[in-house]
């Protein structure tokens, strides 16, 4: 499957999960800059984001798409709202997007979920 790549700056949160190192930045789908599309990405030049929808199964015991993407969203929201992890405001990225799912429902002010792996400067 080939990835869509998508390069932006904004504010990344870099966090732990289960071994993996993950970022969460937002994205607009429009003009309107209103940040519904949750980007949740692995940093790892290896990845495809797929580890992200794997610890949703097993660790939030979510089975349908939708709840995973909820799961995936609440661990990133979670992370940026503690603020004990590393918040990079103003960096530049490279998203290599895997998985695009449309949320039912508007969810931690998402409409959509991106997954896949990011790459951004070495400095965090």
């Amino acid at each position: 499957m080939s990835l869509t790549e998508l390069t932006a700056i904004s504010r990344v949160t870099v966090f732990p999960l289960e071994g993996l190192s993950v970022a969460y930045t937002t994205h607009s789908s429009d003009t309107r800059g209103l940040g519904d599309v949750g980007l949740v990405m692995v940093v790892d030049d290896q990845s495809d984001g797929d580890e992200l929808w794997r610890l949703a199964r097993v660790l939030g015991g979510r089975l349908n798409v939708g709840d995973q993407a909820r799961w995936i969203l609440t661990q990133a929201s979670r992370a940026r709202m503690v603020m004990a992890y590393t918040d990079l405001p103003d960096t530049s990225w490279t998203a290599y997007i895997r998985r695009h799912v449309g949320l039912e429902m508007l969810f931690a002010n998402h409409e959509s979920l991106m997954t896949g792996r990011i790459t951004m400067p070495r400095n965090h």
